[in-house]
């Protein structure tokens, strides 16, 4: 098992390089993918890689979305001999020091994907909190209730030949739809989904948050991903039913919070 971690960044501002910084302090192989910045922000990783050789800085313009960056991420470390990818975002949410628990768990279980279920502080916009519900119901039906705890939270640790089938299997999920549609593709390969509870924080204005977020645009893609997902799944109805009736995801049931932090 060698698991990488994946960061794809879009004018990420100052909050990269401590986000970068935080994810070495834990794992020594950290992958950027700058997406078509055009804030300067990958300038400032500039004098890391000298201090880090497992850090690398991929780039690639013009800006094709999110789920585009972790593809082409994804291929590259595949070649590379990478068996696994941990994605985490450029801003500062996700808790960079759950990264060895991520990987513990994937160690006990190598064949499954180790999802992030958000656990929100106060200081979270209600809208996105509510909002996300409907998103994860969608998700639960689409896949039979494959056991997807949420279909929108981006720290994940993926096995990297599942993670490559997902994206082949589709030429969509490659902007803001790609946590959800991948988490469901994953879910139609019988890959086994562990959700592991991880505090998320939303930063301040004062304290450089940031969101490429957009209401309106992101909403209707996830609302045309879910039409095209349901589609689908009719198709994949029998064969859906019948791995449900012979017991399904072994892991779906996993809750794991007391993981030791372990080490590389």
């Amino acid at each position: 098992m060698k698991p990488l971690v994946l960061i794809p960044s879009y004018n990420s501002g100052p909050l990269l390089r401590p986000t970068v910084e935080g994810a070495l302090a834990q794992w020594k192989d950290v992958w950027v993918v700058i997406d078509g910045s055009t804030d300067g922000s990958d300038v400032s990783l500039e004098d890391l890689n000298a201090l880090h050789a497992g850090l690398r800085v991929i780039k690639q313009s013009p800006n094709q979305g999110k789920g585009a960056a972790v593809f082409f991420g994804v291929r590259e470390a595949a070649e590379a001999g990478f068996t696994h990818v941990l994605t985490m975002d450029a801003d500062g949410q996700h808790p960079a020091d759950r990264i060895p628990q991520f990987v513990n768990v994937a160690r006990l279980y190598p064949e499954a994907a180790i999802m992030g279920r958000p656990e929100f502080g106060p200081e979270a916009p209600l809208l996105r909190v509510r909002g996300r519900r409907l998103s994860n119901v969608w998700a639960n039906i689409e896949t039979l209730g494959w056991g997807i705890g949420d279909s929108l939270f981006g720290m994940r640790l993926y096995p990297i030949d599942a993670l490559i089938k997902a994206f082949e299997s589709t030429s969509w999920a490659r902007r803001f739809d790609f946590d959800t549609e991948v988490a469901v593709r994953i879910a139609w390969q019988a890959v086994p989904i562990i959700n592991l509870p991880t505090p998320v924080k939303y930063l301040s204005l004062e304290e450089g948050g940031i969101s490429q977020f957009r209401y309106l645009r992101d909403n209707t893609l996830l609302t045309w991903m879910h039409l095209r997902l349901f589609i689908s799944f009719w198709f994949r109805l029998p064969v859906l039913l019948i791995r449900r009736l012979k017991g399904g995801n072994p892991h779906r049931h996993f809750t794991l919070r007391n993981e030791g932090p372990g080490s590389e």
